[in-house]
């Protein structure tokens, strides 16, 4: 399918008919050090695990790596494709509507980036899903497929448990990266057997040299004072109250 090829209507106030294209993609540049390591690492490795504070841009710059990669169209890779759990209810089946409005709540943050990083198309995250440049999908939908030439960005990856975890690194093909993003201080988990599963994939990627992890710490912090200030603040209260956590 030439899906570089598809013209897209833009349904804004003035009707322009216009392809999304890699020049409507603003440049970023790294804020902090992690996320320089995670761009400068970006084209050597071929699965990444970022894991660490909210608000450090984790999504954020895999995301904006990904587009770039897919849209230039120097690679085999063609497509980014989110996967994220659908917890807390995990099953979303008894959601009213096809997959894609079960999934649509789930996908708010990234039509957010997305205009982000396309300040001049309106409706950014509709164009690049009309363009096949993105699929959003849950993990209840993940399991007997093969996912070739993309990057997978397995987002809030802290509320995955073991099963789900398996489906996924399971499903990776050829010619696929893949990223998991995740701040395993804000889990919706609550069982102890779905909790654990994150912690033995930490385990078992540190066994794994295909595998880059960084933590992002409070340094890395980007989103504003205010949100720095209380994750530290949080932070300290639950090492001198562990027990209250």
């Amino acid at each position: 399918m030439a899906k570089k090829n598809l013209r897209l209507v833009l349904d804004d106030k003035k009707n322009s008919v216009g392809n999304i294209i890699i020049d409507d993609l603003i440049r970023i540049e790294a804020k902090t050090e992690n996320q320089g390591q995670f761009m400068s690492q970006y084209d050597h490795k071929p699965a990444f695990l970022l894991h660490g504070c909210a608000g450090t841009g984790k999504t954020f710059i895999a995301l904006y790596r990904a587009l770039e990669e897919v849209m230039e169209g120097n690679t085999k890779r063609d497509q980014v494709i989110i996967v994220r759990s659908a917890v807390p209810s995990r099953e979303i089946g008894h959601l009213p509507g096809d997959q894609d409005d079960k999934t649509e709540v789930y996908s708010a943050p990234y039509q957010s980036i997305c205009q982000e990083l396309f300040p001049g198309r309106f409706m950014a995250y509709k164009r690049l899903l009309e363009s096949q440049y993105v699929e959003f999908m849950s993990t209840s939908f993940v399991r007997g497929i093969t996912l070739d030439n993309s990057v997978i960005i397995v987002d809030e990856c802290q509320n995955l448990n073991d099963m789900e975890i398996n489906s996924i690194m399971t499903r990776v093909g050829s010619n696929t990266k893949i990223i998991f993003c995740g701040d395993f201080r804000q889990t919706d988990l609550n069982k102890r057997n779905d909790m654990s599963g994150m912690k033995k994939f930490m385990a078992t990627v540190d066994n794994m040299p295909s595998f880059c992890s960084i933590e992002f710490g409070t340094e890395d912090i980007v989103r504003s004072k205010l949100v720095r200030e209380y994750i530290e603040a949080r932070m300290k209260y639950e090492d001198d109250y562990p027990l209250s956590a």
